[in-house]
C-alpha cells in the first residue's frame, strides 16, 4: 500500500460490545465505501448518519462525540478514527446501533486485529492531506498542543505527567508509519483513577466501564490481572487518542502534533484553531513523481504533494 491512492476496506468486519460511558450494549459494522467518502457512522437505531470532521464534533471533555442535525449521534469514536488513521484508511461506513462505540478491550487492537484480516484496498482516487504551513499552538493553565510544519509525513511527540507514582511523567515519540501504529499504539489500553469512579458514575460517565476495558490505577499502583503491556501504557494511549481525534480534520495530517497533558479537549481545539486560520495549512495531493525524478532511484513508490483544487474542509 503506497501513500498515493485512497484506501478502503476489501471487506466488512463487525464487533459488538458495551459502550465505556453509557454502559449500553451496542452491535456495530465497519463496510468499504467509494472514495472521497470519508468515515461516515450511520446509527442504525435512528435512521442518522454523521461524517467524522471537525463540523460534527459536540463534546471532546473524556470521549470524541459527534453529533448531527438532531443532536449527539455517536460517542467514544477516537479509538476507531485512531485505527483508520493509523492503519492509513480513508474511507468507511460504520454502521452502529446505539449511541456509542463499543470499548472492546480499551484499546484499538481488537479493530486492527479485524481490519487486517480482511485486507485493505486501493481505490484509484488520489489521496488528499492537510499540509501544516505555520505552528498553531493552544495552551491550557497546565499543558499545551501544538501543530507545527514536518515534511516526513506526520510525526506524533506526547507527553504526560501525573501526580502517581505508577504513571508520573512518561513520553511517547514517533513517525506514525501503520506499522508503528500496529506495534505501539493500537494495544494501549484507555485508564482510569479508582478514586474518581463515584464522581464518574454520579455524572453519568463509565458506566460500562470494568477491568475488561479499562487500566484502573488505586493509590497502590495498578489493579488489573497481569497488569501492563508496556511500562509507558499510559502515554502510549494518550497517544493513541491523539491520532484519533486530529483525524477530525478530515485529511491524513502532514505535520508535527506536540502536546503536554493534553486530552481529547486540547486535541481538538488545536485541530479547531489550525482550520481556523487559512493561512496556516494547504490541501495538498498525492502524485506519482515522474520517470525524470525517479531516474537513478529505487523510490518507484514515492508520493510528492502537490497543491489540490479541492473543495475547502
Amino acid at each position: 500500500m503506497n501513500a498515493v491512492s485512497q484506501t478502503t476496506l476489501a471487506d466488512s468486519v463487525a464487533f459488538s460490545g458495551v459502550g465505556v460511558h453509557s454502559g449500553k450494549a451496542a452491535r456495530m459494522t465497519v463496510a468499504p465505501a467509494p472514495a472521497d467518502t470519508g468515515i461516515v457512522f450511520l446509527r442504525s437505531d435512528a435512521s442518522r448518519s454523521v461524517r467524522a470532521c471537525r463540523d460534527a464534533v459536540r463534546g471532546s471533555d473524556l470521549a470524541t462525540v459527534l453529533r448531527d442535525e438532531s443532536g449527539p449521534a455517536v460517542s467514544t469514536v477516537e479509538h476507531l478514527l485512531a485505527c483508520f488513521a493509523g492503519l492509513g484508511i480513508d474511507n468507511a461506513r460504520v454502521e452502529i446501533d446505539g449511541p456509542e462505540v463499543p470499548i472492546l478491550d480499551g484499546s484499538a487492537d481488537e479493530f486492527v486485529t479485524a481490519i487486517d484480516e480482511v485486507g485493505i484496498v486501493e481505490t484509484g482516487s488520489a489521496r488528499r492531506y492537510l499540509k501544516v504551513l505555520k505552528t498553531i499552538r493552544v495552551e491550557t493553565e497546565t499543558g499545551f498542543g501544538e501543530l507545527s510544519p514536518y515534511d516526513m509525513g506526520f510525526r506524533l511527540e506526547v507527553e504526560i505527567d501525573f501526580a502517581h507514582a505508577a504513571i508520573g511523567r512518561q513520553r511517547y515519540a514517533a513517525t506514525v508509519s501503520p506499522e508503528v501504529f500496529r506495534r505501539d499504539l493500537a494495544p494501549a489500553r484507555t485508564f482510569g483513577f479508582l478514586s474518581d469512579v463515584n464522581r464518574l458514575w454520579e455524572a453519568g460517565y463509565a458506566l460500562g466501564a470494568s477491568l475488561e476495558n479499562t487500566i484502573c490505577v488505586s493509590e497502590d499502583g495498578v489493579v488489573n490481572e497481569g497488569g501492563l503491556r508496556w511500562s509507558d501504557e499510559f502515554v502510549r494511549h494518550k497517544a493513541l487518542d491523539a491520532v484519533g481525534d486530529l483525524a477530525l480534520g478530515g485529511l491524513p495530517l502532514l505535520g508535527r502534533y506536540r502536546s503536554y497533558r493534553g486530552g481529547h479537549k486540547l486535541n481538538f481545539a488545536v485541530v479547531d484553531a489550525l482550520l481556523a486560520d487559512r493561512s496556516a495549512y494547504e490541501i495538498v495531493e498525492a502524485r506519482l513523481p515522474s520517470r525524470r525524478a525517479l531516474r537513478g532511484t529505487a523510490g518507484l513508490g514515492i508520493a510528492v504533494a502537490v497543491p489540490a483544487h479541492a473543495p475547502e474542509l
